[in-house]
């Protein structure tokens, strides 16, 4: 496959994408089409759009990698994704709706005060910078190494080019084109993982029932990790529970993904959206991890030395685009470029969206659409594009692990102050001593890197994905320790909220 020819398919790609944007911005977009697609998204369109936003280039490259060391493991993460978006749907769903917010982080200014929302708010932009710069970085390094190095053209300009042009199609329309633009986008993704897994399966002369014996009957089939608890890692309990709140944190209090959800009509449409949604996201795991098992058979088949790649990420691109002919080749590429900027966009938008609610609250101007607020939202919008360019560029030169685990690992410091925040707010009837909760959003994380740099050497325990429950139970218990005597009447606490949630959800369906 000829650099000539991937790009010549990328910028038909872009010139698509930038289409679509076109015709759902040809009227002028306010503010409220921008953020919130005037509460007017079809919630199939949403749940089948989310599919691409959550799976991302690193779950379309990284998860088929990780197979060679952790086998299927990464499954029991999935189950645990799973829980935690149900949990979302009957918890998080009803009470975003019922207190109409455009922000979710609304909610702690509303519960706990000023400090806390405005720390909630940052915790989210630092956050979702980061893990967007993540993924757009495995996708940046794909086109550099297999289009853009043939021209030698710096890696900078490569991540700068692909920000441009996702700025393009994203900075009129906002939320009501991503929509549209995103489900475009998981089609293409879905369509990509099938028709990779049948080409890669051509390849090896293996008919369906056979492709599905092959990936059964492999060394890497095996889901279910019981060994060693202490020391691995891979162990269930330390996957599927690090799992559930991992998605509670990165998808029920992440502005991206719930700015989605609360697009929809009401309530209903959205919980439908989100069901749905689990339920495709947990099939097309099976499948990325079916993929894997194909790829490390493939290469051994082949004689393809995959200890000679730079890191297990490398490995579907190389197959994809230097063994296989050109059509799974160009399959692939459309599969890997709309998984990451499915993701990117989609970012893009809540940051912008936050930022412009939570900072320089435009949910509390009386003209809304002022040609003024436009023109802040868009700065904002560049300005984030840069804040990203620029951790993109940060990460690749101290990254030596898989992109999936260095996600991961970094959501459990950054997202585990606001797990903590959340879950205090619902869960108990306190107060807080709100000029405090900034140093208690900064003390637990570092915390927690304390124990999880010692909990080997003291105990003999190695944390995993579940470092961000250690991460909001140290939260919650400081914000415990700074809470007030005196209840806070403003927001009812748990028990209370989810029963008017759900009463209002049963209304509203």
């Amino acid at each position: 496959m000829t650099p000539i020819v991937l790009l010549s398919f990328l910028i038909i790609y872009f010139a698509v994408l930038i289409g679509v944007s076109y015709f759902t911005s040809r009227k002028k977009a306010s503010n409220a089409d921008f953020f919130i697609a005037n509460r007017n998204s079809k919630w199939y369109l949403v749940a089948f759009g989310m599919i691409g936003t959550a799976l991302s280039g690193v779950t379309f490259i990284s998860v088929p990698g990780a197979v060679k060391n952790s086998a299927f493991g990464y499954f029991q993460f999935v189950l645990g994704n799973a829980v935690g978006f149900i949990l979302i749907v009957a918890i998080l769903l009803p009470l975003y709706y019922r207190l109409n917010l455009i922000s979710i982080y609304t909610y702690l200014e509303k519960r706990l005060g000023y400090w806390s929302y405005k720390s909630g708010a940052m915790i989210f932009l630092i956050s979702r910078t980061l893990s967007s710069a993540f993924r757009l970085y495995l996708v940046a390094i794909v086109l550099q190494k297999f289009i853009f190095d043939a021209w030698q053209v710096p890696f900078e300009i490569t991540v700068s080019v692909c920000l441009l042009l996702i700025w393009l199609y994203t900075f009129k329309g906002g939320l009501k084109t991503i929509v549209i633009t995103d489900t475009l986008q998981t089609t293409f993704l879905l369509g990509s993982v099938l028709l990779s897994i049948g080409f890669i399966a051509s390849s090896l002369d293996l008919n369906f029932v056979e492709t599905f014996q092959a990936v059964e009957s492999s060394s890497y089939a095996k889901v279910f990790f019981w060994e060693n608890f202490m020391e691995s890692k891979s162990h269930f309990i330390k996957q599927f529970v690090g799992g559930i709140f991992v998605t509670i944190a990165m998808t029920g209090l992440d502005q991206d993904l719930m700015q989605k959800n609360l697009s929809c009509k009401n309530v209903g449409e959205a919980q439908k959206n989100m069901l749905t949604f689990t339920a495709i996201f947990v099939v097309i795991n099976i499948f990325f991890l079916s993929v894997g098992a194909l790829l490390y058979q493939y290469a051994a088949a082949q004689g393809i030395d995959i200890n000679a790649l730079e890191t297990p990420d490398h490995l579907f691109p190389e197959i994809a685009l230097n063994h296989l002919n050109m059509l799974p080749a160009i399959i692939f590429m459309l599969g890997l470029t709309a998984a990451t900027f499915a993701t990117t966009d989609s970012a893009l938008t809540a940051l912008t969206t936050s930022f412009c609610v939570d900072f320089l609250s435009f949910d509390k101007k009386a003209d809304k659409d002022n040609p003024a607020l436009v023109r802040h939202r868009n700065l904002v919008h560049i300005a984030f594009s840069f804040l990203i360019l620029v951790v993109v560029l940060i990460f690749k030169m101290i990254n030596d692990d898989s992109v999936v685990n260095a996600i991961f690992r970094a959501a459990g410091y950054t997202y585990g102050p606001l797990l903590g925040l959340f879950a205090f707010g619902l869960m108990t009837k306190s107060g807080v001593r709100d000029k405090f909760v900034p140093l208690i959003c900064l003390l637990a994380p570092l915390l927690t890197f304390w124990i999880d740099r010692n909990s080997l050497a003291w105990t003999g325990y190695v944390l995993g994905f579940e470092l961000i429950v250690l991460n909001g139970f140290i939260t919650f218990v400081l914000l415990l320790v700074a809470s007030k005597a005196t209840q806070n009447k403003s927001l009812p606490a748990f028990s209370s909220s989810i029963e008017r949630s759900v009463s209002t959800a049963n209304q509203t369906k």
